[in-house]
């Protein structure tokens, strides 16, 4: 057992990440059921949808899962509360200050880890008294840190300066990559595009399936005056540069945005207008596959790349 797997008493030190509109009871189950961390993604969900989700879970597997929670939610007294009550056992937080929640979460016995994106934030959450941090470097897909900090970067950074147990994110679909990270510092990884293109995810198969057509370059970090995001190259990506050309204010960025356009992408199959949210590391996924194969595969994949490093010389 690693750092990762002792904390959350789980084979595999596999988190899946709580991606808005792509991650449900179904793909958190799959995923604690295979040996993995599934997570229910919050950030989606009405308080009471969140709560059926929950509830579903529990009966779906007997492993451990935890939920997703950005912390700029506008219900979240609710969330929180929901999540005490149903007993959930583990909370990733993001999106807002550590300090906030968890004091409160911790005396109700949860496990709390805290997604950052410098080690400056790294510092910050250990001080409030989480648990494990997810460095997440720019590669991801979805909501990003505004450094602009790679992955390959990050996970050494954060590792000098922390104590806790360290969870790298972005970029991160196969074994040879979870590898990578955990010789760079981390006791495990966190998975999110690779997951998204799983036949458990609740995203339309639209997004799906423009996923595994992606190439390097499909994608790009934008709306940095809102919340710096990653997306896919399509009609609403290019709408937005044509705005930026005429140097818009926030205003004007908030209005192109509209309301529920990530929903309408991702969850809706809407290519053309929707705001459809993936990481870099999409140009290798190539295929829908149930979740537990995903598992299977990269920790084959992390053993075979493993033995080589062993025998490798120079």
């Amino acid at each position: 057992m690693n750092k990762i797997t002792e904390l959350f008493k789980i084979k595999y030190p596999i988190i899946q990440g709580g991606m808005i509109w792509n991650s449900g009871y179904k793909l958190a189950s799959a995923v604690s059921n295979a040996g993995g961390l599934g997570l229910i993604g919050a950030g989606s969900m009405y308080p009471e949808v969140l709560r059926e989700h929950i509830q579903k879970c529990k009966k779906a597997t007997s492993k451990p899962f935890g939920v997703n929670v950005p912390m700029l939610y506008p219900n979240i007294e609710e969330i929180m509360k929901i999540i005490v009550d149903e007993g959930v056992k583990i909370v990733f937080t993001s999106a807002g200050n550590p300090k906030t929640w968890t004091s409160y979460l911790k005396e109700n016995g949860i496990t709390v880890v805290h997604v950052v994106s410098s080690s400056v934030f790294a510092l910050k959450a250990q001080d409030a008294g989480v648990d494990a941090v997810v460095a997440e470097g720019f590669e991801a897909g979805g909501h990003n840190g505004r450094e602009e900090t790679t992955t390959l970067t990050l996970i050494p950074m954060v590792k000098e300066k922390i104590t806790i147990p360290l969870i790298a994110a972005g970029g991160i679909a196969t074994g040879r990559g979870m590898l990578a990270t955990m010789v760079l510092g981390a006791d495990g990884v966190q998975v999110g595009s690779r997951f998204a293109a799983s036949l458990e995810s609740s995203a339309h198969d639209n997004f799906k399936e423009t996923i595994i057509n992606l190439k390097e370059g499909d994608t790009q970090l934008t709306l940095k005056e809102l919340a710096p995001v990653r997306l896919i190259k399509n009609k609403f990506y290019q709408d937005v540069q044509e705005l930026y050309e005429k140097c818009p204010t926030k205003e004007e960025l908030i209005d192109l945005l509209g309301r529920a356009r990530a929903k309408r992408g991702m969850f809706e199959g809407d290519l053309i207008e929707g705001e459809l949210e993936i990481g870099q590391i999409a140009g290798l996924i190539h295929n829908i596959k149930p979740a537990a194969t995903i598992i299977q595969e990269m920790i084959a994949d992390f053993e075979t790349a493993r033995k080589e490093i062993v025998n490798f010389d120079f």
